[in-house]
């Protein structure tokens, strides 16, 4: 299913970083927002499909695999992960993208939608809560929170990396397996894979930076502010898919709740996608692509 023979890899100059992106195909710009702790490998399944109608940009995101990672949590407030994307669209010289993202690639997304709105022809987000929505279930009970927990490990200075990196990376290799419904989906090559990006020098402290950044100045912002996020977040005006794994460990299906609100009428399309965990594209991937083929019109 994984066709790789047409990729190719591209290092491009965006809001003053180096990004590395893997490409393929022609047409319309297909912007793809990986998560943590991922890296454009996490799209494998969606290029070469993608590919076949539009031109399909995976980048490593600020922080990750062969992109730079610049020194200090600042470096990775939202502002800043939101200026990547409208430099990474002018970067490969199109007028607006399709974004399609998972995870903290989604947090990123939605921001981006607010900010943006002009550059942005559709948006897909994949298991990644509307702020709002975030903000309005930490606030309501102890549920969310919990499951939350890794949010404040993170914290931490350097535990966190050497927690991952500890025994050759069985941290994150288990949660990748262990979370996943469908054990097959992460065959040892892809989990080799995934760890070797991870692995490579100030990865894991910059994709750890992206929650660190939100503790110190995002979160506790939108959390002094839920009540004015909740009723005056920006309606969006362009078409959105939200896809949503029902077995994500980390985030409550309650974050799809209550969304219509936030959007201009008819805007919303949500897919629930039933035994599958948070790492939906990669557990689900023919499922997700029929998704995108429908969406992406």
């Amino acid at each position: 299913m994984v066709a790789t023979e047409d990729w190719k890899d591209e290092f491009v100059e965006a809001n003053g970083i180096r990004f590395h992106c893997v490409t393929q195909g022609e047409g319309e710009l297909v912007l793809l927002l990986h998560g943590f702790p991922e890296c454009w490998y996490s799209w494998r399944h969606q290029i070469p499909f993608l590919a076949r109608r539009f031109k399909v940009v995976a980048p490593d995101l600020r922080g990750y695999g062969r992109s730079d990672k610049p020194e200090g949590v600042s470096a990775y407030t939202l502002d800043k992960l939101v200026g990547d994307v409208k430099g990474l669209i002018e970067a490969f010289g199109a007028p607006r993208a399709h974004v399609v993202s998972h995870d903290w690639g989604g947090a990123v997304a939605w921001m981006f939608a607010v900010s943006h709105p002009e550059l942005l022809d559709r948006l897909v987000v994949m298991n990644a809560p509307h702020p709002a929505a975030f903000a309005r279930e930490l606030s309501a009970g102890l549920r969310q929170l919990k499951r939350s927990w890794y949010m404040f490990f993170f914290q931490l200075p350097h535990v966190p990396e050497a927690a991952f990196r500890a025994n050759d990376y069985a941290v994150l290799k288990r949660s990748f397996r262990g979370w996943a419904i469908d054990k097959s989906a992460f065959p040892d090559e892809v989990l080799d894979e995934l760890a070797r990006e991870a692995g490579r020098q100030g990865a894991l402290t910059g994709g750890i930076n992206y929650y660190r950044a939100m503790m110190r100045g995002n979160l506790k912002q939108m959390m002094r502010n839920r009540e004015a996020l909740t009723f005056g977040f920006p309606r969006l005006s362009r078409p959105t898919l939200l896809i949503w794994a029902e077995e994500d460990r980390a985030l409550e299906k309650e974050l799809t709740y209550g969304l219509d609100r936030y959007f201009e009428e008819g805007m919303l399309t949500i897919r629930y996608v039933p035994t599958c965990s948070h790492w939906v594209q990669q557990e689900q991937p023919l499922l997700v692509n029929e998704f995108l083929d429908e969406f992406l019109r």
